[in-house]
């Protein structure tokens, strides 16, 4: 299965995680680096292009800065982000430049994807250096973005850069053999396959208890969902096996592979569903569930029983059933105040070209 579902790869983003970037003191590894660049140089030699979306800049500089774990302040945690970003992309260059590979640092925020003109922009970029044979090295923009240091982490990111591009792969690499059944217990073993992303395999999923890391298992199942209902194939595996990458792309059962659905969505649908904080929700009856998920249709009046927040025309939305599970999500034709004041009666609220199944 694995070998069909990446038979053509070509272009992939490779996650790489505070835990395989630095060291004890919190400082970056400088043996874990080289093998990374050379697992990831291979590929592009190779033929394929490769795009790096790096952690370790806020764990880089806690070292540089004398702290002993993550920092509680804004300040603090931007600064650290300062300081160790430049020394991360300083060696990234160093190690690539020894394959006669040229890198480039590309900073993103969230505004920067969601807005829709910077979004496209955001591509061209990335697209024009994969063209150009640059390995693009991406991270969040931790100096100044404050609401991604607070709630986001570069799991998240990579599935965002893999669904911008899009990618015909994303790997995760990590501390930790992939996805583990009974983990932490005799008899552990790796998941090889996940096929469906149920809340018996999200209940297997930890948070973190590193002191640089944000995330966790969690975090890369929620990167998960967005990419293979993208049809986009993710892999989690070990970022300590120097043969973890050339395994994967060869098709062997390296780490845990998502498979991804089989309908891939149009760039336009991919920034609905997964390039915004939805400003709003609105709960429909079981008759306009099924209507917009088994028929195709655009979302009426009649079938909305709540409407929640504060959104205007143009802003995405969440679509909800009973039970308050989203389900959907989708650009609004009015505003909250017209929907709750009954003001849309024979109009479509979310049109079926602007609205996308999760």
């Amino acid at each position: 299965m694995r070998a069909e579902v990446l038979k053509n790869t070509a272009r992939v983003v490779v996650k790489l995680g505070t835990g395989v970037l630095t060291d004890a003191r919190m400082q970056p590894d400088l043996a874990q680096l080289e093998q990374l660049v050379a697992q990831i140089a291979a590929q592009r030699q190779a033929g394929r292009e490769v795009l790096v979306v790096t952690s370790g800049a806020v764990g880089a500089g806690m070292g540089a800065l004398g702290f002993d774990k993550r920092p509680a302040s804004l300040a603090e945690l931007q600064a650290c982000a300062a300081v160790g970003q430049s020394r991360l992309m300083g060696m990234y260059q160093k190690l690539f430049a020894a394959f006669g590979i040229e890198v480039a640092q590309v900073l993103l925020t969230h505004a920067d994807l969601e807005h829709h003109e910077r979004h496209l922009n955001a591509r061209n970029t990335l697209v024009t250096l994969l063209a150009r044979g640059i390995v693009p090295i991406i991270n969040e923009n931790d100096a100044v973005s404050i609401e991604e240091l607070k709630f986001g982490d570069n799991d998240r990111l990579s599935a965002l850069v893999a669904c911008l591009l899009p990618a015909d792969l994303l790997v995760i690499l990590t501390t930790v053999d992939g996805m583990m059944e009974n983990f932490g217990k005799p008899g552990a073993k790796v998941l090889h396959a996940v096929t469906e992303i149920d809340d018996a395999l999200e209940r297997m999923a930890g948070g973190t208890t590193s002191a640089t890391a944000v995330g966790g298992m969690a975090s890369k199942i929620q990167a998960a969902k967005m990419v293979v209902r993208a049809g986009i194939p993710l892999v989690i595996a070990s970022g300590r096996k120097p043969t973890a990458l050339a395994n994967i792309l060869a098709g062997a059962d390296e780490g845990t592979m998502f498979v991804p659905k089989p309908s891939k969505l149009t760039g336009r649908k991919r920034w609905i569903a997964f390039f915004h904080h939805p400003k709003g929700a609105l709960t429909v009856d079981d008759g306009a569930k099924k209507a917009l998920r088994e028929s195709g249709k655009s979302l009426l009046p009649p079938g909305i029983t709540a409407c929640d927040g504060d959104f205007a025309e143009g802003d995405v939305v969440r679509i909800c059933d009973k039970d308050g599970t989203e389900f959907a999500r989708g650009i609004a034709r009015f505003g909250s105040d017209a929907v709750r004041g009954g003001k849309v009666p024979k109009e479509v609220v979310v049109h079926r070209d602007d609205l996308v199944i999760l």
